[in-house]
This record gives C-alpha cells, structure tokens and sequence, in this order.
C-alpha cells in the first residue's frame, strides 16, 4: 500500500500514513496538501501531534548518465526515482565554449606583425591547480544533492547509503578486468566531495555494488528478489536504476551475517525489510542554454540576436510548466523558449511540441530548476522481502 508524506504543523517531517487517513484528515479539515518541488503528494496537519519517527534510510546509485535514488523504511517503499543526469549536455556546451573561445581570441591577433609584436597573453600556470570539479560532474552531482534535500524535507531520513563506484582495470594489460579494482571512470570524480555533502544532512554508509566477500550491493539484490534490466539503462523504468537505490536503502535493515564451522566460512543476511509498491518519478534538469553575447555564426549587420537565458517577451521563464491550446488542442509542458508573439512548449525530453500564441498560453507552475513526470504506484517492483 503506497504512503503519503505528512508534515508536522511546524513542517518538521513525520512518519507517512495511508491514503484512507490522509482522505479523513482532509476532510475533517486537520490537514492541508502542501506543494513540494518533487510533486509528490504531502500533506501538512493543522494540529499539534507527537512527533515520534522510525528509521528511514534513502540509496543512492550514482552513474554517468543515470542515477537510482530509494527510500525505503522498514516496512515499506515510500519513493523511487530515476534521475536523468546532464553530463553530456554540459560537456558538449563546454567544449563549444572552448571553441568559441580560441576564435575569438585568433580573430583578434594581427598576423601581419612579427610574432614578437603580436597581441599575445603571456602563460598563466598559477590557476592549474586542479582542485575542482570538472562541470558536467559537478551538475551530476548537484542535480543528485538537490533531489536529496527535497526528500529530506518530505521524509525524516535517519540514513543515506551510498554505492562507490571503481572502474577495473588490470595493471599489466590495460583491459578491464573483474577482479584488480584499479581503475578510472567518470562517476568515480567527485565521489569524494559528494560524500562530504552528504555527511551535512545525515549519517553515510558506502558500499560497492559487486564485493569478492559476496555481500554487495548486487547480491542483496538478488537476495530480496527484485529483478533489474541491464540491457537498455536508458529505458526510465524503476528496474533500470531506482531499484538499486531501494536495495542500498534496505542496507540500513539487513546485514550481513559470517559465521563458522569446524570445516568452512558460512554467512547470510539477517534482518527484515519490505518491499512495496511506491511513487516513481523521473527527475532531470531543464537544459536551458545561458545567455550568449558570440554566436557561432557572426549575424549579418552585426546585430546580435537574443539566445539563451531565462526570461521571455512574455511573463513566463524558460522551465516554467504552461498549459497551451493550439487548433483545438490543449498541450501541457514547459516554455522552452520564444518569439515576438509566440511561446515555445516543449515536453519532458525538451522535444518542442509546438509554438504557441502567447495569448493562448497560461501558467501552471513556476520554475523549480526541475522537470519531475511523477507515474503511479510500482506493481512489477513488488517482491517478497527476506528474513531471517
């Protein structure tokens, strides 16, 4: 039975409770629904109660393109979600911005002049210190950091399990292997820096999600039942990474157990922990492009055209969530950009669904820096939990 987030009167998360609750407690007039930036159905009592919590734990699978968050009591599933990271959006951006870049300052040298005269910016190595994040890391990591804290204000999370990633690479021949656990990967930067974030909000248990002593992340998995789809990791579904948040999350529950005979190393989980179905979402960032005063082709006149940024000719920002009617037809989306006298709406991919007239465009919701697609309770998640 899926749980609906409930705030104290203060705000302060309590312990979720069942929808046949929540529908008398609305109707009564003791609670209100509260709006948060994961649109997640919340309510918020009206009336002073005891705020007595149980352990809540949230899991964390971070990847390069893809990332599974789990929040998980010990009861039940309260909320999945599959993050859509914008590594390769920010990457390419970055790379034209280097291109941009050394144009600008080619154009500006006269070639005609002897080299020793020509207007060239003498070498700069006191900022190669290398000390900060790449930029596409950085919004990964941020983006992962901004869903945690929206959860943290929805649940009162006691525990943050998180999945180290090493990239195997064998010494001698370069290839990967399964074994060495020497390696390099994109995920693995910025590991460090996310993990003293996280240790702001809560208490952060790592753990790897194959480990040779046969206790990771993937065999808990298996252990649980809970099945996971390795074909397509694009395919936004809760078995493609949501569901490796919930086993890290279960860490907080089960543990596992050695022991030992007179002949051989024996082990297994101990613990109880129930998997249930949950909301799922699917979270990703607008890639609004900033504002930009060179363009890669010069317009002719030299009068630049507007490009990027967030504000429109309209009343609406870039990411804000519109309704639209064009030919009979109503589109809900988010603007995504404008002309003299239209508005751009596109769809949770960015893909335009067409240009608008602006007087037939109406707001829904400001923009949170997020495009979350909430879907209903998890039925092909279910699965018997273990105990022991």
């Amino acid at each position: 039975m899926l749980r609906v987030p409930v705030l104290s009167k203060s705000g302060k998360p309590l312990m979720p409770t069942k929808p046949s609750r929540t529908r008398r407690w609305l109707k009564e007039g003791k609670a209100k629904v509260v709006h948060n930036d994961l649109e997640c159905f919340a309510i918020q009592l009206t009336f002073d109660a005891q705020e007595n919590v149980q352990p809540i734990a949230v899991g964390i699978d971070p990847g390069k393109h893809y990332s599974g968050i789990g929040v998980q009591s010990g009861s039940f599933t309260l909320w999945m979600g599959h993050l859509v990271l914008p590594f390769k959006t920010v990457k390419e951006r970055m790379e034209l911005r280097r291109v941009m870049r050394r144009a600008r300052r080619g154009r500006r040298i006269n070639r005609k002049l002897p080299y020793s005269e020509r207007c060239h910016r003498q070498k700069r190595f006191d900022n190669r210190k290398q000390k900060k994040l790449p930029p596409s890391i950085r919004a990964n990591k941020q983006l992962e950091l901004r869903v945690l804290k929206e959860l943290f204000k929805l649940f009162p999370i006691s525990a943050i399990h998180y999945e180290l990633v090493m990239a195997d690479v064998d010494r001698t021949s370069g290839r990967k292997s399964a074994r060495s656990g020497v390696g390099f990967s994109p995920v693995m930067i910025g590991q460090r820096q996310m993990l003293t974030w996280l240790s702001e909000l809560a208490p952060v248990t790592t753990h790897q999600g194959w480990q040779r002593d046969g206790h990771g992340t993937s065999q808990l998995r298996q252990w649980l039942g809970l099945a996971k789809d390795k074909k397509n990791k694009a395919n936004q579904t809760p078995v493609t990474h949501a569901v490796d948040g919930v086993t890290l999350a279960a860490f907080e529950f089960i543990r596992w157990q050695e022991w030992h005979s007179d002949n051989a190393k024996h082990g297994g989980w101990c613990g109880n922990v129930q998997i249930t179905p949950a909301p799922f979402a699917i979270v990703r960032r607008p890639p609004i492009s900033r504002r930009q005063l060179h363009l890669c082709v010069p317009s002719r006149g030299g009068k630049r055209r507007k490009y990027g940024g967030t504000v429109t000719r309209h009343g609406f920002r870039k990411g804000d969530k519109v309704i639209a009617e064009k030919a009979g037809k109503t589109y809900i989306g988010w603007c995504s950009g404008d002309t003299k006298k239209q508005v751009s709406v596109s769809d949770v991919n960015w893909k335009r669904l067409g240009q608008f007239s602006a007087k037939k465009v109406q707001l829904l919701q400001r923009s949170t820096g997020l495009i979350v697609v909430p879907t209903t309770g998890l039925s092909n998640l279910a699965a018997s939990s273990g105990s022991v």
